[in-house]
């Protein structure tokens, strides 16, 4: 159950992530709240699923899932460059994710 919690906490670490750009550097409202909740509901979580999972992998697990998604997000909606090179990073986090699982 912890390692499911702690795939929803990566999860709303991506959207936190997103509603980021929205608030216009904090100065609107509304994108600010829900920055915010989103902000304290990942971390809740996180800590969450800490009470089950060691806190390196816990966390390391969170912010791998975040900068993944992030990239992942940025390239499909935002129209990100892609380059090998982040290709190749991203399959590195990503087997460093499935590693700390498996371990």
């Amino acid at each position: 159950m912890s390692w499911l919690v702690l795939l929803l906490a990566g999860a709303v670490e991506i959207a936190w992530v997103q509603s980021i750009k929205p608030t216009e550097n904090f100065t609107r409202p509304l994108p600010t709240l829900l920055c915010v909740v989103l902000g304290v509901l990942a971390v809740y979580l996180l800590s969450r699923a800490m009470n089950q999972l060691p806190v390196g992998t816990a966390y390391a697990v969170f912010t791998g899932i975040g900068v993944v998604g992030a990239v992942v997000f940025g390239v499909l909606v935002h129209k990100d460059p892609l380059s090998l090179g982040r290709v190749l990073a991203l399959s590195l986090i990503v087997g460093g994710i499935v590693l700390a699982r498996l371990a």
